[in-house]
């Protein structure tokens, strides 16, 4: 009999792939296998619940169907407060450039030193259902599992931020949320309670031009930038150390929607920008960005009329050139969202040893929050040990115990200093020399030890970053930050608050300001008095994404819009055309079956350029379909390029396209859709002030 029980074991350990006697460890089943419950019991019906009798009650004695619905009552967690709608991607970074005069960090020691990275990019103000489109930041959190620990980069797609002072980001997150009797509008900063907030923190201006400028909505996540946001420090080994400000650099440029395509996206697809970072690491087009480093000292930090420490603030690349030193690649699609995207916890304290914090009052009390929000989202202090979190080096401590522990830890010394090591026994950890330490500070100010609740001097200056911004940009980006502030603004309905906003515009630009308020029909209050008179600040190129534009059509995409009827050999050399320059083809018809996507359900908003590959008759039968001449009358209308087959002009014409450089045969289409076609938007967009 106890034979027949030991065989009857091993047969349930080799079906269920686990060791028996196993120690405890925990073994997750995947693929196939006997379903079982969380407990390893296995289940012969997944299908009923135990009932007393056909039609009888159910009986709480099914432990499987309490398990079941215990654990969906309780999958989801709660989702971060700003930051919900996330995407995440595994990667690596490598070295491309050795910087030890700049840092001890091990990692930056030598060119070609490489770790594993997860990152995740996000919009910051809706809920995690909300759409992928909105006029928003988006964030651009990197974890690096570096050989001294897990260093995470928490980033933004815009260099400044809102507010100076920790003390001010509830508020700004309050404000921007859906209003709190009505709770919409979601995901949106076109409302009073935001707006009336800006018009009575003037330091928001700066970063609130970002928002109102193309930044705030991004083609794809692997089009845009990343900034740190905050100052700064690098330490080498000799303990020398100096300020630095970090860049992520899109390797395919940078590139935005126009706010009318991304209205659109957000209904054609909510998950517009999601699915393009997924797609393109499924098909290996892995998204690249270069890491740079604004490098500085104390004395040209002190050399200028703002304050390197205040996070409304930056430094123009003009002042301080952007080095590269390394390379993300995002290479691997996550596993399960939940497990890496929607639990990866990031935290800006997270450095490793030569990588050290300024004294930017916004950064100080990230570095208190970030911590501190983590045990509320993931219910235990031992969160860190979710793999996604957990670092990938050695990791040893005296800490113990806790919800949710999964390490078993051994020994009697759960506390240090001790001595058990004179009794023959492993005394643990020990703190390094080489571990990390909090580098003194960089200005010995006589009043650096009193206790005050004040704001520098050196923070006054509200608009001068804001002007700059504004002036860097071409005639078509200040077009769309007027267009924007208008709609925005449009969708107050407290008057004092527009005219309040308009006050405080008079203090970037009195033209802008103008045309504002001639959108808004009217008149321009007095200019509010800013706590500090702006600087005019030389242009900075840097600044505008049209002067960088990135001509190509690598990481972009081509709807073709085919029908039955439709030359293939024209198709297939378009096709061939698109992918040779680096583009992703799709073939659209008013039939699935015939192309990859079907015409009502992919318009044109969700690629980059189109081509009409259509006999006269086809193009005069879809001039009958609404859907086909909004698939044409958008593209043109957001700048897009148009290459088409003779055939396919009554198409064209009930569209309302005009011939321009935009508008090309077949044969042209892949060396004109690098680019989108901005002197349209004066004929189309003329109503605009």
């Amino acid at each position: 009999m106890a034979a027949a029980v030991r065989a009857s074991e091993a047969a349930m350990g080799d079906l269920l792939d686990l060791p028996l006697g196993s120690g405890g460890e925990t073994q997750q089943r995947d693929g196939t296998g006997i379903l079982t419950t969380d407990h390893g019991v296995p289940i012969s019906d997944n299908q009923n619940s135990l009932k007393a009798g056909p039609r009888g009650p159910v009986l709480l004695e099914d432990f499987v169907l309490r398990e079941k619905i215990f654990h969906f009552d309780h999958e989801r967690i709660p989702e971060r407060i700003v930051h919900a709608r996330g995407s995440g991607a595994h990667g690596t970074f490598t070295v491309t450039r050795a910087i030890p005069e700049l840092t001890r960090a091990a990692l930056f020691q030598k060119a070609g030193n490489s770790c594993e990275t997860f990152t995740r990019f996000s919009t910051v103000a809706g809920s995690k259902g909300s759409k992928d489109t909105p006029r928003d930041v988006r964030g651009f959190a990197t974890k690096l599992y570096t050989a001294e620990g897990n260093w995470d980069l928490v980033a933004n797609n815009f260099a400044p931020f809102f507010v100076q002072d920790a003390l001010k980001f509830p508020d700004l997150i309050h404000a921007v949320k859906p209003e709190a009797d009505r709770m919409f509008p979601q995901a949106a900063s076109a409302h009073d309670t935001f707006w009336d907030f800006v018009s009575l923190m003037p330091e928001t201006m700066h970063t609130v031009m970002w928002l109102m400028s193309d930044r705030a909505l991004p083609r794809s996540y692997r089009m845009m930038e990343g900034f740190g946001v905050h100052t700064f420090r690098m330490v080498n080994a000799e303990g020398k150390a100096s300020f630095v400000k970090f860049h992520w650099k899109p390797r395919l440029g940078v590139q935005s929607l126009l706010w009318d395509e991304a209205v659109k996206i957000g209904g054609a697809d909510p998950d517009f920008n999601r699915r393009d970072l997924w797609e393109a690491i499924d098909r290996g087009d892995f998204p690249e960005f270069d890491l740079g480093i604004q490098v500085f000292d104390a004395a040209f930090a002190s050399a200028q009329f703002y304050d390197v420490l205040d996070a409304t603030k930056i430094i123009p690349e003009e002042d301080v050139p952007v080095q590269i030193i390394g390379t993300l690649q995002l290479n691997r699609n996550p596993d399960n969202f939940f497990a890496e995207t929607e639990q990866v916890a990031f935290m800006p304290q997270n450095v490793p040893p030569g990588i050290d914090f300024s004294d930017d009052p916004l950064l100080q009390g990230r570095l208190f929050s970030y911590l501190d929000t983590q045990k509320s989202r993931l219910g235990t202090t031992n969160f860190f040990q979710i793999p996604i979190n957990a670092p990938r080096c050695p990791f040893a401590n005296m800490q113990r115990d806790g919800m949710m522990q999964t390490l078993v830890h051994k020994g009697r010394a759960n506390y240090e200093p001790n001595s058990l090591d004179k009794a023959g026994e492993d005394q643990g950890p020990r703190p390094s020399e080489q571990g990390f330490e909090t580098i003194r500070r960089m200005d010995q100010a006589e009043d650096a030890n009193q206790k005050l609740r004040v704001r520098a001097d050196s923070f006054r200056d509200h608009f001068s970053h804001a002007r700059l911004f504004y002036r860097s940009q071409t005639p078509v980006e200040q077009d769309h930050i007027v267009n924007a502030f208008t709609f925005e603004l449009s969708k107050v309905d407290l008057p004092h608050v527009r005219l309040a906003v308009l006050a405080q515009l008079r203090n970037v630009d009195e033209t802008m300001a103008a045309r504002v308020a001639k959108g808004l029909a009217l008149d321009l209050p007095p200019r509010a008095a800013p706590a500090s008179e702006p600087v005019d600040m030389p242009a900075s190129d840097a600044l505008s994404i049209l002067k960088n534009a990135a001509e190509t059509l690598e990481g972009r995409k081509v709807g073709i819009l085919m029908d039955e009827d439709s030359d293939a050999s024209q198709v297939r050399a378009l096709v061939a055309a698109i992918k040779a320059a680096g583009g992703v083809a799709i073939t659209i018809a008013p039939r699935r079956g015939l192309g990859d996507g079907q015409l009502d359900g992919t318009p044109s908003v969700v690629v980059d350029a189109i081509a009409l590959v259509l006999t006269e008759a086809a193009a005069r039968k879809l001039c009958q379909h609404k859907p086909a001449i909004d698939f044409v009358s958008d593209a043109f209308a957001h700048c897009k390029a148009i290459g088409h087959a003779a055939g396919a002009q009554p198409l064209l014409d009930k569209a309302g396209v005009v011939a321009d450089a935009g508008v090309v045969p077949l044969d042209a289409l892949p060396a004109a859709a690098v680019r989108r076609y901005h002197d349209r938007e004066a004929r189309i967009w003329a109503a605009h002030p």
